[in-house]
């Protein structure tokens, strides 16, 4: 398995991974809040049944934009070998692995650190469509693209 597709793979893991945490607290809230229904009455219980609502909004909130990452990493093919950087590049700029696809926390895979960035970021933008051997400047910093997996 590439290091391109283990990448993949792992930040797949991760993001399910808090889609099932995500979705099981909203469903536990869900039944709290029938179970709640049931046996109260009152302005304690309006003020409760509120707040859980609160709770389940912020959670549908948070889910979502898992869904979302989610639906990017389903579009990455990790088999597509390209010159060009895309959805789904490795990229070695400055000595630092880079992965093209949404904002994650750092990994280390293969005893490489490996940042993943998206294309909203000013660092993801600057890179996408170029390949190595591109040079550019962000704040001060100058960046030299030395390989694109």
């Amino acid at each position: 398995m590439t290091l391109k597709e283990k990448t993949l793979n792992y930040y797949k893991q991760l993001v399910q991974d808090k889609i099932d945490a995500f979705q099981d607290m909203i469903s536990n809230l869900t039944d709290d809040a029938q179970n709640d229904a049931k046996g109260s009455a009152g302005d304690k219980h309006e003020t409760a049944l509120s707040m859980m609502h609160l709770e389940q909004e912020k959670l549908n909130h948070k889910l979502k934009e898992f869904l979302e990452q989610k639906n990017v990493l389903d579009k990455i093919d990790s088999s597509k070998e390209t010159k060009i950087i895309t959805m789904g590049s490795i990229i070695k700029a400055n000595g630092i692995l880079l992965f093209m696809s949404a904002a994650f926390p750092k990994i280390k895979i293969e005893e490489k650190n490996i940042i993943a960035l998206s294309p909203q970021s000013p660092l993801g933008n600057k890179l996408l469509g170029q390949q190595a051997g591109y040079s550019f400047e962000i704040n001060g910093t100058k960046y030299l693209i030395e390989e694109v997996q």
